[in-house]
């Protein structure tokens, strides 16, 4: 079987067997060299995954009702995020809802997010009192947390009030830390391309000094897709201790 095929039933079951009905289940899927790094500094877009394995991310894509991403991904590599490279034996459906985290609004006016010819992107924010006149846009302004980024606990249950049942969140480093630190993803599709970086890691701080608290991935897939491995499976979180 094809390691789409294989990541589109693993991925149905999964959905199937989760449980909350207060938020969206949520996927996180991103690329990496051999080295974990994401790209050679921050702010600075590097293309890792390979043919196959970037039709497998719109595949991926097709395959949620949303797909996430912070402002700092819209400001290094103006995204579509939608489906356009997915040309497999099923149609791929429509785009998902394209949402950004973007707690000051710092989106630009020119960004492709902003002139999409089939949806109104979402832009989260904990920035309040500001007006935003851009029929293109859908500004959702949410509580912030300590430091005035969107809570991600109440941007979740706001998306799921939406109707969004299932989120693909793709970066960039600090969103992928945040929403591990917040133990808010269920499951990680992981491109590994063979290249070693050297330069900024996807994944920071999670803020946890004990191995067993640790997020563990199981069970643990893999394949091949041209050059790139792909891993796959499911999050587990244990407990902190009191």
């Amino acid at each position: 079987m094809h390691p789409n095929q294989q990541i589109e039933r693993w991925l149905a079951a999964s959905r199937e067997s989760f449980s909350q009905h207060e938020r969206p289940f949520v996927t996180l899927s991103y690329a990496q060299g051999w080295d974990g790094s994401i790209t050679l500094r921050t702010g600075q877009p590097l293309a890792l995954s390979g043919e196959e394995s970037t039709r497998l991310t719109h595949h991926l894509r097709s395959q949620h009702d949303g797909i996430l991403v912070g402002i700092g991904t819209v400001l290094s590599d103006d995204p579509q995020l939608n489906v356009r490279q997915w040309s497999g034996p099923t149609p791929p459906g429509p785009n998902p809802q394209p949402i950004v985290l973007d707690s000051q609004l710092r989106i630009p006016a020119a960004a492709r997010l902003c002139h999409l010819a089939d949806k109104r992107c979402w832009v989260l924010t904990s920035r309040s009192g500001v007006e935003l006149v851009d029929s293109s846009l859908e500004i959702i302004t949410l509580p912030g947390d300590a430091e005035g980024r969107v809570c991600l606990h109440e941007a979740l249950r706001e998306l799921r009030r939406r109707g969004i049942r299932s989120l693909m969140v793709e970066g960039g480093a600090n969103v992928i830390t945040a929403f591990l630190r917040e133990r808010l993803v269920d499951a990680l599709v992981l491109t590994v391309a063979p290249i070693l970086v050297g330069g900024y890691k996807a994944v920071g701080d999670l803020g946890i000094a004990v191995k067993a608290q640790l997020p563990r991935i199981a069970p643990v897939f893999n394949s091949r897709l041209g050059d790139d491995v792909i891993l796959w499976g499911n999050l587990h979180y244990e407990e902190a201790s009191s």
